[in-house]
């Protein structure tokens, strides 16, 4: 074979279908793993990858990508370039590897799901580099920030994050656990490689790497580059799972299954990369803010990518997701900012003088809404009572996707109707929500979803012993070393003229 021209082989090796008289289909290729959604195992065969390589081609690539990164990151380890970053930087890049590491690892099983599992010989193919390429960004993203921990002790969370209860790693574990882990094969290509990486992470690893290399961390910059190349290529098995329904008549079932995916994945990317991109990154370094980010990548470029596959907008995109983006994360930002101990990395408010100009500019009307609450949280810290800053009591949680209820930030900006979250009753239980899509993507996989158990409930069940802020804290595996502090020691207070900063 190595005497042929690629040509004459390739095709043979990565599309090798057939019927089988052994067993029966559903014994091979059962449903709950499967799952082919009614169409027929003929049809699945015509599934053809966009992106095609070899095995050889495959390790000579990674090869080189590993030689690249890991010589930078043999440089970056003698010098001082970590200890200069900026602390909003640090706290970006520590909040990035305690959430996303194991994630990584979780997606390899999605992976391997679909390399076995897959309906088409060229499907399982391309899944099983994928595989190999999330193991590879698991191993890297923890390796990366080990070699670091003598400088930031909080980046052993790369590793730690996953195997706590912390309620970030309760929200993160719940949205991969339903993506990667507890899915049948068709519906991962959907919402793993299309929804969430084509969607989100893709376009995210581009715009932080591009942040990093401006703010100095080269060593940070050249691991997401050379993760987003994989995501680039495996991410390209939606495509043709999505052709596949819509060609047999499925198009109800790639709608939904995109829809599920799309808002859970927005409310983790919204607290995770809308913090970063808008607070922590350095003000002169911001190319763009986190809605013009989303409005280029999301709403322009994978928009049209619905309408291409012949899907249409889910039905929230206006009325919930797009004015989400004027509002959501920074709340999220207020929040994770007042109970930041309860995070692992050191949050940074920023909203100094100037980064509040540049708010008030990307978001007209922030300083009227947010900036009131800065303004008193300000005034406390110049009062010398930080402590009136940190929480006495949990907020309320959403049911589904885990993260603290936000709906009163959303009436008082004018974007919602009611501050009041949504609540749905099932055996006997009540459940409350931050939206109505969440509430939405419940009611339709309830099954699926009752019965979690999210910090609060958990709390309020009796199973966090003592019950009080310090046994929660210890529940949720924080030592006091490790809680989240303000990032730049209050600095932000006590910056501007006389006349800002009145108390």
């Amino acid at each position: 074979m190595p005497g042929l021209a690629r040509s004459e082989w390739y095709d043979l090796t990565r599309d090798m279908n057939w019927k089988l008289s052994y067993v029966e289909e559903d014994q091979a290729w059962p449903e709950e793993l499967s799952n082919s959604f009614g169409v027929p195992a003929d049809s699945w065969w015509t599934w053809d990858e966009p992106y095609k390589i070899t095995y050889s081609e495959y390790v000579h690539n990674q090869v080189g990508k590993d030689a690249g990164v890991f010589s930078v990151n043999n440089v970056v380890g003698r010098s001082r370039l970590f200890d200069e970053l900026d602390p909003g930087w640090k706290a970006a890049i520590t909040a990035h590897y305690g959430a996303i590491p194991i994630g990584e690892y979780l997606a390899g099983i999605g992976e391997a799901r679909m390399g076995r599992f897959g309906r088409a010989a060229a499907w399982r193919n391309m899944a099983t580099f994928g595989c190999l390429d999330e193991t590879r960004h698991g191993q890297l993203q923890t390796y990366f920030p080990h070699q670091l921990l003598a400088k930031e002790p909080r980046l052993d969370w790369a590793h730690k994050t996953f195997h706590t209860n912390e309620w970030g790693a309760i929200a993160a574990r719940s949205l991969f656990d339903d993506m990667f882990t507890a899915n049948d094969a068709v519906s991962t290509a959907i919402q793993l490689t299309f929804t969430f990486e084509t969607g989100f992470t893709n376009l995210q690893f581009l715009g932080m790497a591009a942040d990093a290399m401006k703010v100095g961390d080269i060593d940070f910059g050249a691991l997401i580059s050379s993760i987003q190349t994989d995501e680039a290529r495996h991410a390209q098995q939606g495509e043709p799972t999505i052709k596949m329904l819509v060609e047999n008549g499925k198009k109800d079932v790639a709608q939904k299954l995109v829809d599920h995916m799309f808002w859970r994945t927005w409310k983790v990317f919204s607290l995770l990369t809308g913090l970063s991109m808008d607070y922590y990154t350095p003000l002169e370094h911001r190319s763009h803010s986190f809605k013009e980010f989303m409005d280029e990548f999301i709403i322009k470029q994978f928009l049209d990518q619905f309408r291409d596959f012949g899907l249409e907008k889910p039905w929230y995109w206006d009325e919930h997701f797009t004015t989400e983006l004027n509002w959501l994360h920074h709340a999220y930002h207020l929040g994770v900012y007042f109970w930041r101990p309860t995070v692992w990395w050191n949050p940074d408010a920023g909203v100094s003088p100037e980064e509040r100009d540049w708010l008030e500019e990307k978001y007209p009307g922030w300083n009227d809404t947010f900036g009131k609450y800065w303004d008193v949280l300000g005034s406390n810290v110049r009062k010398g009572k930080p402590e009136l800053t940190l929480p006495e009591t949990f907020p309320m949680v959403c049911n589904m996707c885990h993260i603290p209820v936000c709906t009163p930030a959303g009436y008082v900006t004018g974007h919602l109707k009611s501050p009041a979250p949504l609540v749905h009753d099932l055996d006997g239980r009540r459940y409350t929500f931050c939206s109505e899509p969440c509430k939405w993507v419940f009611e339709q996989s309830s099954d699926r979803f009752k019965g979690h158990l999210g910090i609060v409930d958990r709390f309020l069940g009796g199973l966090i012993q003592p019950p009080t802020m310090e046994g929660a804290l210890a529940y949720m595996g924080l030592s006091p070393e490790e809680m989240g502090q303000d990032a730049t020691n209050f600095d932000w207070a006590f910056a501007g003229s006389p006349s800002k900063l009145a108390a």
